[in-house]
């Protein structure tokens, strides 16, 4: 559960235009509200480490919510859809990169930016099913303003097949 000093924003989020079919892909994978998998969290944690972040998270996006299959240094499982950067991330065609959320007007005034936990920079890769349809985020948490080089950019790529591939495991015909 949310910190009862969030606030939360307004409904209105960014949507793939394929939003029905992309559920029913996340739905397919039945592992929301299922306990960690040591691999995803080995994955977050090297992460953690290539990019010497507060938090790195394996985000699903589902309709009402972001829920955490694997996460670093975070202690809730989830958060409303409406806060959530990874939801911006699934709108995008590969990646999301903020380097500082409080220059972003997409989020200078998100509850996690002026409270915990203090997101400044973000940059999140998209996780797809076999379909094609984004699943959800592998992405980096900093809480202070962070570029994003093309290495970076390479190196979550890199993370992100790896996250993707255990995510497909659980698809279901």
């Amino acid at each position: 559960m949310l910190p009862v000093n969030i606030v939360i924003m307004t409904d209105v989020h960014p949507q793939p235009s394929h939003e029905e079919e992309r559920l029913k892909a996340l739905y397919k994978l039945d592992i929301l509200d299922t306990p960690p998998d040591e691999r995803l969290d080995a994955i977050t944690k090297n992460v953690q480490e290539f990019f010497k972040c507060k938090i790195c998270l394996v985000s699903l996006i589902a309709d009402d919510r972001q829920w955490f299959k694997s996460r670093q240094c975070l202690d809730v499982t989830e958060t409303p859809r409406n806060v959530s950067f990874c939801t911006y991330a699934i709108a995008e065609e590969e990646y999301l990169i903020v380097p500082d959320a409080n220059e972003d007007d997409r989020f200078a005034n998100n509850p996690l930016v002026k409270g915990e936990p203090f997101i400044r920079a973000y940059a999140g890769i998209i996780l797809r099913s076999t379909d094609g349809y984004e699943l959800g985020t592998l992405c980096v948490i900093h809480d202070s303003p962070r570029q994003f080089e093309d290495l970076d950019i390479a190196m979550l790529r890199h993370f992100g097949l790896q996250a993707e591939s255990i995510l497909r495991e659980s698809e279901k015909d």
